[in-house]
């Protein structure tokens, strides 16, 4: 299979010629030619059209609307005043509004000048303002965007769904003007129209001008997201632009002719996709291989791995460090670290600069999934396939990015090998590599014969290694049981749930690759077979923290259980020598009565020698007199009703003697 990267010709052959200093910035960033999604939006964009675009990761859609957002505010023939904006732009995650506000940062900083009026003025500030960005900041408050834009008087506005909706329709909404709003673009557009943000996308185009041009951009906008959507989000007569991606293959036939067939992707045509068959197990074993792998023979440095949860990407951080070099250099990324947190793991990992002898890995999940452009990421890495499909793409797109080479894998067990026809069908073919083994392992069978092979033996190897690393600190205990069950939990709300069943996933399996001690109490370990599972052997009341302040509180919470099991157990004796008089030992000496009373009134009932007789018996006994101290209570009739009830089931044959003699012939 050949690929090759596209271009579409020189930005001067735009039929609606660049502003001179959009066009020298466009050329000092490298981008000598424009890509095919550059040169069919932008002419249509900057053309008074609403346009929808589809095209994969790394094809450079960014630039394709912020050049004609700036040319439309260019072109303008008067400014915006202080309190107006020209241009919205929202993205899903706070990472992708902060990469598109740089690039409009970057256009705006190298404008020229507005000239003097006077030889001996200096220059003014730059006639066009700075962006303004609007994401969830520990410096900034929804008050203190609103304080910026009116100290700066910015044009365009970036920023996520929830921190854009409080800016126009909280705080803001009776004092910026929208009015003269030219254009809204959506960045992401399948991911901002889904559930998680469509209240608050519906409530913002709502309320914005209906006169305006509106864009959709995203890797993954099927024809159905794109057709559903478009009246929602008020899109009049749009051009619909997809740029698809094809590899040819050459094959040649037994004449010896050469044959040429082209195949659909929706990935990078420079990406080599590759997936792994193993067991749960022997998952962490295969990730260490890859990256050994991906860095003595590719010679790799940068590295992206994705998984499931945030918890699973703490612990795995730590985890990483037992089994590589300590050359490699680690950084997390998810959603529940702070703001400040995250900005700074996503800039020293994109600013480093390492080479095959000292990598740079970061650990994240779909948070860094989508839009992010990190040009220097050799190798993506998906430990547990995404919850959402359409995520796979992305996570992909982040290597491979305009036109260099790139390699991505992913991790599948069991059942989930169906997922490769599923990805075939969404155009995302997958290449079969074989089970890695490590130098100093033991060679397994082939892969073809993965399923009924034993288990690689240097899994027992990892699981006491991480074993020997968690009884250091109770903490790691937590850490990893907080891991495990956030994976079993996602899991079992895969959106693919007909590939993805947890009923077929070995949790046994999946414990060992997280080191578990033991198995925790949870529903979905219930009817789990334990054959295969050895909890480690250690005294769980010794068993500490290495955190003084948590041993602390741990000791004081088993003193009080224990002092609580005691207080029951003094309470119980006293409780049972007060029951002889109470109204439940009454009640219970009253049943003893009653029983005694049944088993008499059996006796002759048996008396009687036939079945055909039971129901006249138990009648004559209903009409005989009872002593006056002797009074028959309600529950005594119920039972007597029941026995004959019975008696006629016998009669009729429903029901043996056999049957009414097991129910009542002792009492």
């Amino acid at each position: 299979m050949s690929t090759s990267t596209a271009f579409a010709g020189s930005w001067k052959s735009l039929s609606i010629p660049l502003t001179s200093w959009l066009l020298d910035v466009v050329q000092s960033m490298g981008h000598t030619q424009m890509t095919p999604v550059q040169a069919s939006t932008i002419p249509l964009f900057m053309m008074h059209k609403d346009v929808v675009v589809e095209a994969v990761t790394g094809s450079g859609k960014t630039l394709a609307f912020v050049i004609p957002i700036l040319e439309r505010l260019i072109r303008r023939e008067t400014k915006l005043r202080r309190d107006e904006i020209g241009a919205l732009v929202i993205t899903p995650t706070r990472e992708l509004a902060t990469q598109v506000h740089s690039i409009f940062a970057l256009f705006l900083s190298s404008q020229p000048k507005e000239s003097c009026s006077q030889p001996d003025e200096q220059p003014t500030e730059p006639f066009y303002p700075p962006p303004l960005l609007l994401v969830s900041s520990d410096h900034s408050s929804p008050a203190q965007d609103l304080e910026r834009f009116f100290l700066t008087g910015a044009d365009i506005i970036v920023g996520t769904p929830g921190r854009v909706e409080e800016f126009l329709l909280g705080k803001g909404r009776s004092s910026v003007n929208i009015k003269e709003l030219e254009v809204l673009v959506l960045d992401e557009a399948d991911r901002l129209l889904d559930l998680g943000f469509q209240a608050a996308i519906t409530r913002i185009i709502t309320y914005l001008p209906k006169q305006r041009r509106t864009g959709l951009f995203s890797a993954t906008m099927t024809d159905a997201d794109a057709l559903s959507e478009l009246v929602r989000v008020g899109l009049r007569n749009p051009a619909r632009i997809v740029v698809k991606v094809q590899s040819k293959k050459v094959q040649s036939n037994s004449d010896r002719k050469v044959k040429e067939a082209f195949e659909e992707r929706r990935t990078p045509a420079n990406l080599q996709n590759h997936y792994i068959q193993c067991r749960p197990s022997e998952k962490l074993l295969q990730l260490v291989r890859i990256i050994s792998h991906e860095v003595s023979q590719q010679q790799s440095s940068h590295f992206i791995i994705y998984f499931a949860t945030c918890a699973g990407v703490d612990y795995f951080f730590k985890l990483l460090h037992l089994f590589t070099a300590p050359s490699i250099t680690y950084y997390s990324l998810h959603g529940n670290l702070t703001p400040s947190v995250r900005t700074k793991t996503l800039t020293a990992f994109s600013s480093a600069i390492p080479t095959s002898l000292s990598p740079s890995v970061l650990l994240a999940t779909d948070v860094a999934a989508r839009g992010l452009d990190l040009p220097n990421v050799d190798v993506v890495i998906q430990f547990d396939p995404p919850t959402d499909p359409k995520a796979f793409s992305h996570r992909c797109g982040r290597t491979a990015r305009a036109g260099r080479s790139g390699r991505a894998w992913v991790l599948l067990v069991g059942r989930e090998l169906e997922y490769i026809d599923f990805l075939r069908i969404r155009k995302i073919p997958l290449k079969e590599r074989s089970y890695l083994t490590g130098s100093n392992d033991a060679t397994p069978s082939p892969l073809e014969d993965n399923v009924t092979r034993e288990e690689d033996p240097s899994v027992q190897l990892y699981l006491n290694r991480i074993r020997n690393y968690i009884l250091k600190d109770r903490a790691n205990h937590d850490q990893a049981t907080k891991a495990f069950v956030s994976f079993i939990r996602a899991y079992s709300k895969h959106e693919a749930s007909y590939i993805f069943r947890l009923k077929d996933l070995d949790l046994v399996g999946v414990a060992k690759s997280f080191g578990l001690l033991r198995l925790p109490k949870m529903p979905e370990l219930k009817e789990v077979d334990r054959t295969e599972w050895t909890e480690a052997d250690i005294d769980w009341e010794t068993f500490s923290y290495a955190n003084q302040a948590q041993e602390t509180k741990r000791l004081a919470l088993a003193e009080a259980k224990r002092a609580n099991r005691h207080q029951q157990k003094q309470s119980e004796p006293a409780k049972k020598s007060n029951l002889a008089w109470s109204d439940k030992m009454q009640r219970k000496v009253e049943r003893e009565r009653r029983k005694d009373k049944r088993v008499k009134k059996n006796i002759r009932f048996k008396s009687q020698g036939s079945a055909s007789n039971t129901t006249d018996t138990l009648k004559r006994e209903r009409e005989v007199p009872t002593d006056g101290d002797e009074e028959i209570s309600a529950e005594d009739w119920n039972d007597i009703l029941r026995e004959e009830r019975m008696a006629k089931r016998v009669c009729k044959g429903d029901i043996c003697q056999e049957a009414f003699d097991a129910e009542f012939g002792d009492l």
